[in-house]
């Protein structure tokens, strides 16, 4: 068995290195024009590519719009099998880790304490990990799934196996549509997220190496991190954020725009949409220069506040014992459905593994550095089990509550004849869905403000994240450079809006999704590796 100090080049494990001059000289930051400390060649080549993918996108958005559009069904329909494969995995090791000996090894060392406390904590887990997909497609996939299986059964363009029973039979179409939701909002993106969040957690604050995403993969490569290898990883993972928060900054546009135009009558175009990203993330670069604590903590639990209130009034003014009862209906729904939404194998339903499970997954699986990164920053001082269990566990819970309380009431005042709700846009959805509740004006007022305070703690979150790549890991990177990637994740939100839609967003985020599933896959081993390393585990767990 591997000794902790194998892992750490330079000094003890448990030191936490705060110079950064590990492993080969070219890992140091090295500091540029305007002051920027970047870590040569990462910033080079993440940085000169994306502004090419820029370039071309509102150069050329025609010709950039036909290949977005060609790519993402590409990738979906030839690599489906893969990512269903690949998250499967994901969720089995995290299981495992969280029920064996190793759920005993505490983040940052025997005598660590957490950095705070359960209830920030919380708010910032939430908050970074799909609070805008949340707000979008709350009302809008269940709704989605409960349609077409009412209507068609198996033969309904997102059918899977068990549909062909469901048509016509309401009671077993919500069931299906519950389950097809929970299926996508559950364990399996929050796995991924544990996955590299505990990854950088571990190596980060157990074993003394930088926090950048080439840490995680010292027990398989060693020494080549810091040169080639890590350089390639590190870039793999700026692409990887840039690109799925890009895509969440897209849909967090078309619902702000929507609900806008619903309560205000603001003009849903393009132009309505840039300024919408330029706005916020002018918001954005104010959390950004307040700090971590000042900033994203503050507006994380205003989110929560806020969510909590929109989800307590839709289930007390929604049917309110349907669905506290369908919370646990649903959760057995899951359960029972879940071997046949998880095959990756033998599947006839092309439509519904391609056009939603496989993007879901590449959209994760691009979110996970950022979301990764950040759940590991602010989690110094917790035991494995509470981690993985608090990571994967409770934010499952939460979304199912939440599907369960919006999706639910939409199903409900469906059935009752409010055909508007099932004939709005998928960005509207939540809207006409509240407009047959009381307070409608509020509630959706209170909603565009949630799109709004998402977006922001996105974007602040994943300037944050990728500004700690680029720097090789440093945590201290100037402020100046963190405001470049802010700046940097509105324009290429911007482009890619411009040059091909939400579709062209999507694309992006699903062509980075499939390369980092590979990573990720070889460093659920590293992490495995790592944790078996630390000199708890080998004490018996003393």
């Amino acid at each position: 068995m591997s000794d902790a100090k194998d892992f750490t080049p330079e000094g003890p494990a448990g030191v936490i290195k705060t110079d950064y001059t590990v492993g080969q000289d070219n890992i140091q930051p090295r500091f540029g024009p305007f002051g920027l400390d970047i870590h040569n060649p990462v910033f080079a080549i993440s940085g000169l590519a994306i502004i090419v993918l820029v370039l071309f996108s509102l150069a050329l958005p025609e010709q950039a719009a036909s290949f977005f559009g060609w790519l993402r069904p590409a990738l979906t329909s030839t690599f489906d099998w893969f990512f269903l494969f690949a998250a499967n995995v994901f969720v089995v090791v995290s299981l495992a880790i969280m029920v064996s000996p190793l759920g005993k090894v505490r983040i940052g060392g025997m005598d660590a304490k957490p950095d705070y406390s359960y209830t920030g904590w919380f708010a910032m887990l939430f908050a970074a990990g799909m609070g805008i997909g949340l707000m979008f497609f709350g009302v809008s996939e269940p709704i989605s799934h409960y349609s077409s299986s009412l209507a068609e059964g198996a033969g309904s363009p997102d059918s899977w196996a068990p549909l062909a029973g469901a048509a016509g039979d309401e009671a077993e179409a919500r069931r299906l549509g519950m389950a097809a939701t929970i299926f996508h909002w559950g364990l399996h993106p929050w796995a991924i997220y544990a996955i590299v969040g505990l990854s950088l957690a571990l190596f980060a604050y157990n074993k003394g190496l930088p926090l950048s995403v080439r840490s995680m993969f010292y027990p398989i490569f060693g020494e080549r991190v810091w040169g080639w290898t890590g350089h390639l990883i590190d870039t793999l993972a700026v692409f990887a954020t840039l690109f799925g928060l890009a895509t969440s900054l897209g849909i967090g546009a078309e619902q702000a725009n929507a609900g806008l135009k619903f309560l205000f009558g603001l003009p849903v175009n393009n132009t309505s949409k840039v300024l919408l990203i330029t706005g916020i993330t002018a918001i954005a670069l104010i959390s950004v220069l307040a700090g971590l604590d000042a900033g994203v903590k503050r507006l994380s639990e205003i989110n929560m506040a806020l969510a909590a209130l929109l989800l307590s009034f839709v289930i007390i003014a929604g049917p309110t014992l349907e669905i506290l009862t369908g919370f646990f209906g649903n959760l057995v729904a899951y359960v029972e459905y879940l071997p046949a939404l998880s095959n990756p194998f033998g599947r006839d339903d092309a439509n519904f593994s391609q056009g939603w499970t496989s993007f879901y997954w590449a959209w994760w699986i691009s979110w996970s550095p950022f979301v990764g990164m950040f759940i590991a920053r602010v989690s110094r001082g917790r035991t494995v089990r509470e981690f993985i269990f608090c990571v994967l566990l409770i934010p499952s819970a939460v979304s199912v509550l939440w599907m369960t309380a919006f999706g639910g009431t939409a199903i409900a005042l469906l059935s009752e004849g409010h055909q508007s709700i099932a004939d709005a846009a998928l960005e509207l959805k939540l809207f006409a869905m509240l407009s047959q509740l009381p307070l409608a004006g509020i509630t959706s007022f209170i909603g565009i403000v949630l799109v709004i305070v998402f977006f922001v703690t996105s974007s602040d979150s994943g300037s944050l994240v990728i500004d700690t790549i680029t720097a090789g890991g440093k945590l201290d990177a100037p402020v100046s450079q963190r405001v470049f990637w802010a700046c940097f994740e509105g324009l290429v939100a911007i482009a890619l809006l411009l040059g091909g839609g939400l579709g062209a967003l999507q694309a992006a985020s699903v062509s980075t999704g499939l390369p980092f599933a590979v990573v990720l896959l070889l460093g659920c081993y590293a992490l495995v590796k790592g944790l078996l390393s630390e000199p708890r585990t080998r004490q018996g767990g003393k």
